[in-house]
């Protein structure tokens, strides 16, 4: 089947799947393998750490197909977008916080007429926003999602058609390409997204869960074990590893199960204020107690049982694609 959205013919792809950027899990061989099996590729830059740049960025800038890096947006100083830049990624990606300052950079950078920007958003007033500064793709991300996300926002399958609709009614022309994140494990959820009117679908937790991911093995055997109905959507382990932004914001993570949150679970405030307890946090993790990293797995990570090559999987996931959607339409 030839997948054609406004998204694989923005960037030249073949099928309608993005990795997520993820920060600690998708370097750049991660990235580049996606991009390499069809989908788009993204890099996960988190703050833009110098080091982490240098050493990730040429493992996809010279893949040789379209590429991208994703930052998180209230941690990332200007400097590191600028930087990436410098390599022509085909897309930027910005999560979190307000991207306005990051856009105007990438729009005003010379040359870069190629790089798209790319904007998540987790409720209508960020959609909003992300549709006035010009974004030329949106992410809407479920409640389902691994990792941060809206502490009060809607899940995947009513939000999306939101902002469809949204893009739609605002758009003169052409409406901006909406991917579906959130809950999306399987080449179903892909068939899924597009039925919802998006032009294709933003994965992470499924993607941690291959070859070429940077996550630590044990991160990586708990997702490949892990159960949607152990997930929870909190603020505790930010709280216990010192992530003070993070806990501060209207944004909590998806998490599998973790001692800290049995242990803290409703007594947030009484954790923020205790020294010792985030100590003793950071202890455990040092002699293994804890995982180096909460594990961050969406609802959806029941559909993870295997650990393939990135290109792989994309593979897979557009032949389960075509084959949901052509049992929809009754071939």
């Amino acid at each position: 089947m030839a997948f054609s959205t406004a998204l694989t013919r923005m960037f030249g792809v073949r099928y309608p799947i993005v990795s997520a950027p993820m920060g600690g899990s998708a370097g750049g061989a991660l990235a580049a393998a996606v991009s390499r099996g069809g989908g788009l590729g993204l890099l996960g830059a988190g703050d833009g750490n110098r080091e982490l740049l240098a050493r990730e960025l040429p493992l996809v800038a010279d893949c040789g197909r379209p590429w991208g890096v994703g930052f998180l947006t209230w941690a990332t100083e200007v400097a590191a977008v600028e930087r990436v830049l410098e390599h022509r990624p085909d897309a930027v990606m910005l999560s979190f916080g307000d991207p306005t300052p990051y856009v105007e950079r990438i729009r005003a950078a010379a040359g870069t007429s190629y790089t798209k920007v790319i904007l998540q958003v987790t409720d209508l007033d960020e959609a909003r926003q992300a549709l006035d500064l010009g974004a030329d793709v949106i992410v809407a991300q479920g409640t389902e999602s691994g990792g941060h996300g809206a502490r009060r926002g809607m899940s995947t399958l009513p939000f999306v058609p939101l902002v469809v609709d949204l893009v739609a009614s605002a758009s003169a022309s052409v409406p901006v390409p909406v991917l579906a994140a959130g809950g999306v494990g399987d080449g179903r959820g892909v068939a899924a997204a597009l039925a919802l009117g998006a032009a294709g679908a933003l994965l992470g937790t499924r993607f941690q869960a291959t070859s070429e991911s940077l996550a630590d093995p044990s991160i990586v055997k708990a997702i490949v074990e892990g159960r949607g109905r152990d997930t929870e959507r909190n603020s505790v382990l930010d709280i216990a590893r010192g992530a003070t932004a993070w806990s501060s914001s209207k944004y909590t993570a998806r998490t599998l199960g973790h001692a800290y949150l049995d242990r803290w679970r409703g007594r947030e405030a009484e954790l923020a204020a205790s020294a010792e307890a985030q100590q003793a946090y950071q202890d455990d993790v040092l002699r293994g107690a804890v995982p180096p990293l909460p594990v961050w797995a969406g609802e959806a990570v029941d559909l993870v049982t295997d650990l393939p090559p990135a290109a792989e999987l994309v593979a897979r996931l557009a032949a389960e694609a075509e084959e949901a959607l052509g049992r929809a339409v009754g071939r």
